[in-house]
């Protein structure tokens, strides 16, 4: 079965970085798209970056700028580098790929202009902003 698994998540101050990294398992096939969620308390998932097998990126409007994502193929790991981090990014931070064994059938899509969709989650990291 494959897993993801997120870890990097903690408290910072208004203006500081921190960087998640998410080691994936389980699966023998690249991936065509790796990706990162997050979601506050009361508001939906929202997706934050993509990264194709292209290495082509993609985020949503509220990060540009400020996050990059990246990827160590020879590892299996995805990293999130968060910079310049405001109250607004605290949430829960997930992992996410496709899988078509042991995925959902509900499909997420990345963040706009991204040609990703996802189904599979890891079980988060917790990013917390403090001003």
């Amino acid at each position: 079965q494959e897993q993801l698994v997120e870890s990097g998540g903690g408290s910072v101050q208004a203006g500081g970085s921190l960087r998640l990294s998410c080691t994936a398992s389980g699966h023998t096939y690249r991936k065509r798209c790796m990706g990162w969620f997050r979601r506050a308390p009361g508001n939906e998932q929202e997706g934050v970056a993509s990264i194709n097998s292209d290495g082509s990126t993609t985020y949503a409007d509220s990060v540009k700028g400020r996050f990059t994502i990246s990827q160590d193929n020879s590892k299996n790991i995805l990293y999130l580098q968060m910079s310049n981090l405001t109250p607004g990014d605290t949430a829960m931070y997930y992992c996410a790929t496709e899988s078509l064994l042991d995925g959902t059938l509900t499909w997420y899509e990345g963040p706009p202009g991204s040609a990703c969709r996802y189904n599979y989650f890891g079980q988060g990291t917790q990013v917390t902003v403090s001003s």
